[in-house]
């Protein structure tokens, strides 16, 4: 290990190598590596990983270290990579609606660069400052808009990776239709850095919307929500943009002091609908938003609502939604990401709710999500935190999955946590077929090893 420390200190500078008290600065979660290794182009970023193939080194891609599930969890006989030097924007082509970046470049900073050129990256997620476009796409994040422009695989047009050979792959298309075989770019989106280490990629931009339309909107009956759901993707034209649904406990948890968010309807209902519609032209996207509420109303199906008028009512709402960290009042906690098809969802959540009442009482289940593509996110209180009791309700969580077909991760990935319910999601020729792509594009099995699935 040393030798190739100095070897890779030899290619990359000081700076470009943190090892001992330079390493343990950067507080990495999950274990820390024996160097990180951060090099500042894609050729660098081969020849570091030909060092270790030569070595049979083991490596951990980084992205923003925002991950949820250890996708990033490494320990002192790996060394870990990170792009966080690659981060610059290299194209924005107004004309052709794309942008150009590199791996290191945080979301954020793709978001505020699309708008001054007034376009729009509609990738959303709550750690959009310190998540990384490449982390992004390794974890084909999701997020709020998903409803409308999709996951991250759905903005990606084209992509350069480094293989586990240290080979380059260059694919940097600039089109959206280009069907000439293959699409190699899907292999490593979603792969969470076990197939190769993306560098650069083309993302797609849509128009700025010339409108934001913005409501919380109450019902006291699951069918009352797929029912608004269904309504105003149908009569708003495609504008739809997010809807965000929070069940009554975690929408009185974030309204209520100490949150710092205030109720802008009554604690009073069953489920709370933040409805977010983007669209072209700010009086006629208006009146279409306000007739289809007012449908809504007239007909029962909403009990209650209020809308924004400005972009400052805007933003207290989107803050009261992403306000996640008062879950920690609640502690200790598990978190999970799941996803069921809409017709299920309610019996799911009525199962396991009995269940985890059945086995813990007085446990706190926090319930809230981007319900318009069928994402939930569950965090659970149970009053003790060992392994044995994160087991216990990991257990209970996902039993009623596989027969609703639902997922075990609808959008923060698999990594360490979620490796052993993988077959509860992905039957045995999906995972076998995935293991010969691993097998296939990384023999020696050094890209982020051990994570998704273990290949013998």
């Amino acid at each position: 290990m040393s030798n190739l420390i100095e070897a890779l200190q030899t290619l990359l500078g000081d700076k470009g190598v943190l090892t001992g008290e330079a390493l343990a600065e950067k507080l990495i979660p999950h274990g820390t590596p024996a160097a990180l290794v951060r090099p500042q182009t894609t050729a660098e970023v081969a020849e570091v990983v030909k060092l270790c193939q030569e070595a049979g080194q083991c490596i951990i891609p980084y992205g923003g270290l925002t991950g949820l599930v250890e996708a990033t969890a490494s320990d002192q006989s790996e060394v870990a990579i990170s792009l966080e030097r690659m981060n610059q924007i290299e194209e924005i082509d107004v004309e052709s609606r794309t942008m150009t970046v590199q791996a290191g470049v945080p979301l954020q900073v793709v978001q505020e660069e699309a708008d001054k050129a007034d376009l729009l990256f509609p990738l959303d997620i709550g750690a959009r400052g310190s998540a990384t476009i490449g982390g992004n796409v390794s974890t084909n994040a999701g997020g709020n808009r998903v409803i409308r422009y999709g996951m991250m695989r759905d903005q990606i047009l084209g992509m350069e990776v480094v293989l586990a050979d240290g080979n380059v792959v260059t694919s940097m298309n600039k089109i959206i239709k280009n069907n000439t075989g293959y699409d190699l770019k899907h292999l490593f989106v979603g792969a969470e850095g076990t197939l190769g280490i993306v560098t650069r990629i083309v993302l797609r931009l849509r128009p700025k919307p010339k409108s934001q339309q913005m409501a919380f909107v109450a019902v006291n009956t699951f069918s009352q929500v797929t029912r608004v759901l269904n309504l105003l993707d149908g009569a708003l034209g495609g504008s739809l943009s997010a809807f965000e649904v929070l069940w009554k406990d975690y929408y009185k948890l974030v309204t209520s002091p100490p949150a710092e968010g205030r109720p802008p309807l009554a604690h009073d209902y069953e489920y709370y609908i933040l409805v977010e519609a983007l669209g072209g032209d700010s009086q006629s996207d208006e009146e279409r938003f306000l007739s289809v509420l007012t449908q809504a109303m007239e007909e029962g199906t909403i009990v209650d609502a209020v809308i924004a008028q400005n972009q400052g009512e805007r933003n207290a709402m989107w803050a009261i939604r992403d306000d996640v960290g008062q879950v920690a009042q609640n502690w200790p906690i598990f978190t999970f990401d799941i996803s069921v098809p809409l017709n299920n969802m309610e019996s799911y959540l009525i199962a396991l709710r009995a269940e985890l009442d059945d086995r813990w009482q007085g446990n706190t289940c926090m319930v809230f999500g981007h319900l318009g593509d069928g994402n939930l996110h569950i965090i659970v209180g149970m009053g003790e935190s060992s392994a044995e009791a994160k087991k216990a309700v990991e257990e209970v969580v996902y039993r009623g999955l596989p027969e609703r077909g639902g997922s075990v991760s609808a959008e923060h990935g698999i990594g360490v946590q979620k490796k052993a319910y993988l077959g509860m999601s992905r039957n045995a020729d999906e995972i076998a077929l995935m293991q010969m792509m691993k097998t296939a594009l990384d023999p020696k099995g050094i890209l982020n090893p051990g994570k998704i699935f273990s290949v013998e």
